[in-house]
């Protein structure tokens, strides 16, 4: 079974325990609505127990191979991963791009969703899990 196939079945089982042995001690994730990458693998596997609660009737719908370039330019082997979705009542249509290290495990992780308004409801859920599970500070306007 291939990394991003074992990823999907975590996902699938909503099974974040089982995501620890996929990512490289400094994996980065790039979300849709944060500029700088989360980095590091306890920040990302905080970051996936937020999303696994935060989306509603997630599901892949699709999965495609290749290699691509990375955010540093260098190119790895790379799988993107179609995914369905609802949070806070808005359907979501994205896309997961892992990008893998040489030894099989992934190091760099790019969300990329649609519409805007879905983006907006998804960043909300998010700050406000991150925030409750002690990943981030409140904002002092909150």
């Amino acid at each position: 079974m291939t990394t991003a196939e074992r990823f999907r079945a975590a996902v699938d089982r909503r099974d974040p325990t089982a995501l620890d042995d996929l990512f490289t001690d400094d994996v980065r994730f790039h979300s849709p609505v944060k500029f700088s990458p989360f980095e590091g693998k306890p920040m990302v596997l905080g970051l996936f127990g937020v999303l696994l609660r935060t989306f509603q009737d997630f599901r892949y719908i699709g999965h495609h191979t290749g290699n691509a370039e990375t955010a540093d330019g260098t190119e790895s082997p790379s799988a993107v991963l179609l995914f369905r979705a609802v949070v806070g009542g808005k359907q979501i249509h994205g896309i997961d791009l892992l990008h893998f290290h040489e030894d099989g495990r992934i190091k760099e992780f790019t969300v990329m969703v649609r519409p805007q308004s879905a983006v907006r409801a998804l960043g909300e859920a998010v700050l406000d899990g991150l925030i409750a599970d002690g990943l981030v500070p409140a904002p002092a306007d909150r």
